[in-house]
């Protein structure tokens, strides 16, 4: 049997520390501590070459569960549909209106934060509201 592994999910992107800083809001994730030998953030961006400054981000589940989330600059914008995504999971064990009230919820608490939604999708029983983050990736509240 294999061992499971850690990973961290990466996202090509813009602006690195601007996304990592909505999905901290998103998922109740945070920054973690300046790598090693900087006080701040700050002073681990001076430290950098200005072509290195700004280059990635991460954040990371309080708790230490939840994979840590990795924000690297890219020069090309987004072009086309995202193969793999999130899917935020705020209606776990509920159906039905209950399910589609607690998604319409995160739903109203994310757009504020720069998310987009794309549609709702409800069926009477089971509900998923696909949305796009700040820089247009797809993600699901489920």
């Amino acid at each position: 049997m294999a061992s499971i592994k850690k990973f961290q999910v990466t996202f090509d992107c813009a602006e690195p520390e601007r996304l990592a800083r909505f999905w901290c809001e998103v998922l109740g994730y945070v920054v973690p501590p300046p790598p090693e030998g900087f006080a701040t953030w700050d002073a681990y961006r001076e430290a950098q070459p200005p072509d290195r400054r700004d280059a990635w981000f991460a954040c990371v589940d309080p708790s230490g569960e939840g994979p840590r989330l990795f924000f690297q600059r890219v020069p090309e914008g987004k072009a086309v549909k995202n193969r793999v995504h999130l899917d935020v999971r705020v209606g776990t064990g509920l159906v039905g209106a209950e399910r589609l009230a607690a998604l319409e919820a995160e739903r109203a608490r994310l757009v504020p934060l720069g998310a987009v939604h794309v549609r709702t999708l409800y069926d009477g029983h089971n509900a998923c509201i696909p949305m796009r983050d700040i820089e247009g990736n797809e993600f699901c509240i489920d």
